[in-house]
């Protein structure tokens, strides 16, 4: 019987890693990184933190996916959404011949065109329990690219299902990976779940909790999180035992206290004797996520004078450093190295954190005498666009990157 579940890769590795080094490969990171992560090109500093770009579940889907096309070169290969939120990765997949299968306004997906004999690649965000079910039932090879970070918060929301307590989870409800993690708690027949964005809603949920005399309506509380819960949430009920969990995408400071946040609410409603009973909380940030947030910040102890985040405008972990970028210094952030003009001299950017907030377009945007520029990127980005990204800023003021050999730069400092 042919098998029809791949999750471990095809042991192609080897074979499709060439390709995927002369694609997503930048010398100029490279020996920007081999120097400290630091280099001086005339008068301008390029400073990159010291973790960004492609994390281990980025890598593991993107191999996978040639990995895939390597061997099945006969069948038609279908992906569910987004491998990454990456326009350049996801641009290159539909050159290999892979054809996108894209939700509808409510998050749901139309495989009728399916057949047994098709490959359908699961992203890494993963996918509902539904969309996996029907997915199964078609009968079609299913190569399952799914990052290990995701299915340990979707074991947590699992067990928290299992033994009775609703998962309360920080994400936002209409991104890929929270509406697959909150599917999770729907294993078992009384699973429930809550998806708050942020703080204001945890302490809107907590106050529900406490009884807190301003707390919204049991009518107000259903309008406000009615699509950000399971069928049939009921507060007065389901907020009785809670398991918090996250999108691992989010800011880690902040879902840490969310978390902090419903412990203290639930120990002013029922006790600290009797927390336990009520509360539940495992580590679930994300290792990738939280070291490039880490790394940013410590940039950010000395800031540069600009900051170029580059990663996809859907991408949450790169709006997320954006964000912290923004409270230090000036900050950019861009899709692809492709939004800066080297001609013109200008920047298309995203100034806020909403996805669907137009670009913005930048004409005097670098200074006029030296600077420092930083650079980070999210965790969908391959290298090669973070460096094209530093070459076009650097041709704008009219400076082509060149690198001394390690030898010269031995020889220039111990002659300085």
């Amino acid at each position: 019987m042919e098998q029809t579940y791949f999750r471990k890769g095809f042991g192609l590795k080897a074979e499709v890693k060439p390709l995927i080094d002369a694609e997503y490969h930048s010398e100029v990171v490279h020996r920007i990184r081999a120097r400290g992560y630091e280099h001086q090109f005339d008068d301008v500093n390029v400073r990159l933190a010291q973790e960004f770009g492609f994390c281990y579940g980025v890598d593991r889907a993107v191999d996978y996916a040639y990995e895939t096309v390597h061997k099945f070169p006969e069948r038609t290969i279908y992906l569910v959404g987004e491998i990454i939120h990456n326009p350049h990765v996801n641009r290159r997949m539909t050159e290999m011949g892979i054809e996108f299968i894209y939700p509808d306004d409510e998050g749901e997906f139309d495989f009728s065109m399916l057949t047994a004999d098709d490959v359908v690649l699961l992203p890494a965000f993963g996918v509902t329990i539904h969309a996996f079910e029907e997915l199964k039932g078609i009968g079609c090879i299913l190569v399952d690219t799914t990052c290990g970070s995701v299915l340990h918060v979707w074991k947590r929301v699992e067990s928290y299902a299992r033994d009775g307590f609703t998962a309360l989870i920080h994400g936002k409800y209409t991104h890929e990976e929270s509406r697959a993690t909150a599917s999770q708690a729907l294993k078992h027949p009384e699973g429930k779940y809550i998806i708050v964005r942020d703080m204001a809603e945890a302490v809107m949920v907590c106050d529900y909790i406490t009884r807190h005399p301003g707390r919204m309506t049991r009518e107000a509380f259903l309008e406000r999180f009615g699509e950000k819960s399971s069928d049939g949430f009921d507060p007065d009920i389901d907020l009785d035992r809670i398991g918090v969990a996250n999108q691992t995408t989010m800011l880690a400071n902040e879902s840490l206290a969310i978390g902090g946040r419903v412990r203290m609410a639930m120990v002013e409603r029922y006790g600290e004797d009797a927390i336990d009973e009520h509360y539940r909380s495992f580590g679930t940030i994300c290792s990738a996520t939280q070291e490039r947030q880490d790394a940013v910040k410590e940039m950010m102890a000395t800031p540069p004078d600009i900051m170029v985040v580059i990663g996809g405008y859907n991408s949450s972990n790169t709006n997320h450093l954006a964000h912290m970028c923004r409270e230090y210094t000036t900050t950019y952030h861009i899709e692809d190295a492709g939004c800066i003009d080297v001609e013109a001299g200008t920047i298309r950017h995203k100034p806020e954190l909403d996805a669907k907030h137009p670009e913005s377009l930048e004409t005097e945007w670098l200074p006029q005498g030296a600077f420092s520029l930083g650079i980070t990127a999210g965790a969908s980005t391959p290298n090669n666009k973070i460096g094209e990204a530093i070459v076009r800023i650097l041709k704008i003021r009219g400076i082509e990157p060149e690198f001394p050999t390690m030898a010269e730069s031995e020889a220039a400092a111990q002659s300085g």
